[in-house]
């Protein structure tokens, strides 16, 4: 796939459309966890938040191509800029279900909480800036309400999904969880998107698995560039095996290859690592918050 001149730059400084703006505002409860003020970084950094586990729904077929490790972890990450902040994916079971003992639903289990991990490092979901899911799936929008006063990025293909103009004759489960998220300050994406303008935290469109998917490129100084994957990838195993694509039947098959084909180029010409967000053994391997990487 053709890259554009500012992918061609290394993602150095990209200019690229929004469509439209939504406004409106939220209101947020105050966390259990002692409160301490933020500090503006010089640099960026990614703070990695554990949102638990979720078990494979049908292990067998993972198996027989050989993914040893069929359970998935679920993340979502904080992106502190000079200019702001960025919150990427949101859980996969609400805060308020979150016991101290843990709380298990359906194939998920989360010990931890989004804002409590927020606040062990200063930070209330109303102090962020923008918020961005790298698609509408139960496991990554589960506290996308917490969010709605952050001014949501959100590729215009896949708002059209998660608010159609037509209810759906069979209600998604999830959509009460980021149902909040329709009346928030909204920029609707039509492609990749420079966050803070100046090249540094940039939104991939990478549609397939949902119409509007997204992954999330962040380059940092020490660590240097990082891609967060959604769901483009779910296991290792997606990139080194021919045809294996375990999920492409929830979306569009095609365009997922054209996405990953455009990934993969991305990987190649910036160097930068992928973190693929469901594996459970790489992301294991990661320090979490309140640790953080610059």
């Amino acid at each position: 796939m053709r890259l554009n001149q500012g992918m061609r730059n290394r993602y150095g400084k990209l200019v690229l459309p929004v469509l439209t703006i939504v406004l409106a505002a939220g209101l947020w409860g105050v966390s259990s966890h002692a409160q301490t003020a933020a500090q503006t970084p010089a640099d960026v950094k990614l703070y990695v938040f554990d949102c638990g586990r979720l078990k494979s729904g049908n292990p067998a077929p993972l198996l027989e191509r050989g993914v040893t490790i069929t359970d998935m972890s679920v993340v979502s990450f904080l992106i502190v800029h000079p200019k702001g902040t960025l919150m990427w994916d949101s859980g996969v079971i609400p805060d308020e279900l979150v016991t101290p003992s843990g709380t298990t639903e359906a194939r998920a289990t989360v010990k931890t909480t989004i804002k409590g991990q927020l606040a062990d490092i200063g930070y209330k979901p109303s102090d962020i800036t923008f918020f961005a899911l790298s698609h509408n799936h139960y496991d990554h929008s589960a506290n996308g309400n917490e969010f709605a006063g952050s001014t949501w990025l959100v590729q215009k293909a896949e708002r059209a999904v998660m608010f159609p103009d037509t209810p759906p004759a069979t209600p998604n489960p999830a959509a009460e969880r980021y149902s909040a998220l329709k009346n928030s300050k909204t920029i609707l994406l039509d492609g990749d998107y420079d966050v803070f303008g100046d090249g540094t935290v940039v939104i991939i469109a990478t549609p397939g698995h949902t119409p509007g998917h997204q992954s999330l490129l962040v380059k940092l100084a020490k660590t240097g560039p990082v891609v967060l994957s959604g769901d483009l990838y779910h296991y290792p195993a997606e990139r080194n095996l021919p045809n294996f694509t375990p999920f492409a039947s929830l979306g569009n098959p095609a365009m997922e290859v054209a996405s990953k084909a455009k990934m993969e180029a991305l990987l190649k010409e910036s160097g930068a690592q992928l973190w693929i967000q469901h594996d459970i053994v790489a992301i294991g391997a990661l320090k979490k918050s309140p640790a953080f990487y610059d």
